[in-house]
């Protein structure tokens, strides 16, 4: 009877530690640690490279807008946060169907045409970028280039600063 008492304490011990065993092992794996990226800055540092680029944007809207009523030219561009995850899941995928591996995103300034309302504003883009696939036999796997995946879909039409010539912070 002793040994009988024990055995199901036993058991009923190794079903709890199981328990949280397991249950403990599964909510740590749906949370990620943060780790801080590379190439984070402080607000400050943001607020020097935006006052570095007044002069360069003072030339732009000098010589294009000069007489615009809507602001002068785009200092900025937004996105919700819904629509980068998006693109990012989208790129990922597609990346994937055209032979490659995605492993970042470039960001080009760019202007649109000269038609519609939003003519000659500067613009900001995102385009994926990777390196192609190559088979698992490969010698030299670390050493493949990186750069814009040719067909990947780019992100545009962001929102513009308020007003669009506005400075950091907005």
């Amino acid at each position: 009877m002793k040994k009988l008492g024990l055995l199901i304490l036993g058991v009923f011990l190794g079903a709890l530690a199981m328990y949280y065993y397991c249950c403990g092992s599964m909510e740590m794996e749906n949370e990620s640690p943060i780790t801080e990226p590379k190439g984070l800055i402080t607000p400050k540092e943001a607020k020097t490279l935006d006052q570095a680029y007044n002069i360069k944007h003072r030339i732009i809207n000098d010589s294009l807008y000069k007489n615009s009523a809507d602001g002068g030219d785009n200092r900025s561009s937004w996105w919700k946060l819904e629509d980068i995850q998006n693109y990012i899941n989208y790129a990922e995928n597609q990346a994937g169907e055209l032979g490659y591996t995605m492993d970042g995103i470039r960001v080009y300034l760019g202007a649109h045409p000269n038609s519609g309302k939003e003519t000659g504003l500067t613009t900001m883009f995102f385009i994926p970028t990777g390196y192609m696939n190559k088979s698992q036999g490969s010698v030299f796997p670390m050493f493949q280039e990186s750069g814009d995946i040719p067909g990947g879909s780019g992100l545009n039409h962001g929102g513009n600063g308020m007003p669009p010539g506005a400075n950091y912070p907005q």
